[in-house]
């Protein structure tokens, strides 16, 4: 049972942002540019719970090539570059509900933050053309973990985060008070891994089972009263 909900953490890229259509469109041409193919059903079967570092090392290797992280590094630039370009025309599409979830959380008092293996440029940009900077103080992004998702070195560290960076709380935030809000059965296990509760939004998985404490299709309408009966 949730004792107490003080503090949510989201993924970013299929639980804020609705982009991962466009993060396999750019995987898919960054890519082919080096002479290999990807399909939808390996992305996201494969590849998604990955940041791009990983993701790039991994289709590599299982295409029987040796990655050098010289060579990586030009790949997730590239990609990164070529998102910013579609970014700035299109604008990021954040999901209904997300952003009123976002302001409804930190006017409750809550302490929030992002665990995403998505590049920090993006998470900012993102945050700050919806006018939530302020409100989402904890950031942790690819370039701040060793290990992307499953790995719950992202969660922990958020964790860790939630209790020092100001304004402190009055008493520590313990795992069983934080509710990590994911879309990948990788970013479950992330968060799971680190003791947080989970909540699953369906909104990459459709009508797939996820493994987490609460499963939800969509953000949009979720309040925190719903939220905390749920789990």
């Amino acid at each position: 049972m949730l004792a107490v909900l003080r503090a949510l953490l989201f993924d970013f890229n299929g639980v804020l942002v609705d982009d991962e259509p466009l993060h396999f469109e750019l995987f898919q041409r960054v890519l082919a540019e080096e002479g290999l193919e990807l399909s939808e059903r390996d992305y996201y079967e494969r590849y998604l719970g990955f940041d791009d570092r990983g993701a790039f090392f991994a289709k590599l290797a299982d295409a029987g090539r040796t990655a050098e992280p010289s060579q990586v590094a030009r790949l997730v630039a590239r990609k990164a570059a070529y998102y910013q370009e579609l970014i700035h025309r299109r604008g990021y599409p954040f999901f209904p509900g997300a952003r009123e979830l976002v302001r409804a959380a930190a006017a409750d008092g809550l302490r929030l933050g992002v665990v995403s293996g998505a590049l920090r440029d993006e998470v900012a940009g993102a945050l700050g053309q919806a006018g939530l900077t302020d409100l989402i103080p904890i950031l942790v992004t690819a370039e701040d973990v060793a290990e992307s998702k499953p790995h719950p070195e992202g969660y922990l560290l958020a964790l860790e985060l939630l209790n020092s960076v100001p304004p402190l709380p009055e008493r520590l935030i313990h795992p069983h008070e934080v509710v990590a809000i994911e879309d990948s059965p990788a970013g479950l296990e992330s968060a799971a891994g680190a003791g947080l509760l989970t909540l699953a939004v369906a909104h990459t998985y459709a009508g797939e089972r996820l493994q987490a404490d609460a499963t939800v299709d969509t953000l949009e309408g979720l309040t925190l009263a719903e939220l905390e009966r749920r789990l």
